[in-house]
């Protein structure tokens, strides 16, 4: 006859498991997260810069309007000098 007997442990041991992989997977994400807006602000500035130059070869509507959407400046002059300090 065989007598088994059951202990708390194996109880405690899978929900610590189980709250380890919660944590993990929640930090994971957490630093994702992070890693996609810094990528999104370099390729922003990276973007800007760009059209900062295009701008000085082709002064076109078109790089004006982009770089305003970018630098949500509104007038030619301000794009201008912001472009100067850009491509400083």
């Amino acid at each position: 006859m065989k007598f088994e007997l059951k202990t708390e442990s194996e109880k405690y041991t899978k929900s610590s498991s189980q709250f380890f992989w919660v944590f993990f997977i929640f930090t994971f994400i957490i630093i994702l997260c992070d890693v996609a807006l810094k990528l999104r602000s370099i390729s922003r500035s990276h973007e800007i810069d760009y059209n900062c130059r295009v701008l000085f070869v082709d002064k076109s509507k078109l790089q004006f309007k982009k770089l305003s959407k970018l630098s949500k400046l509104k007038s030619k002059q301000q794009i201008w000098e912001f472009c100067m300090e850009v491509i400083k």
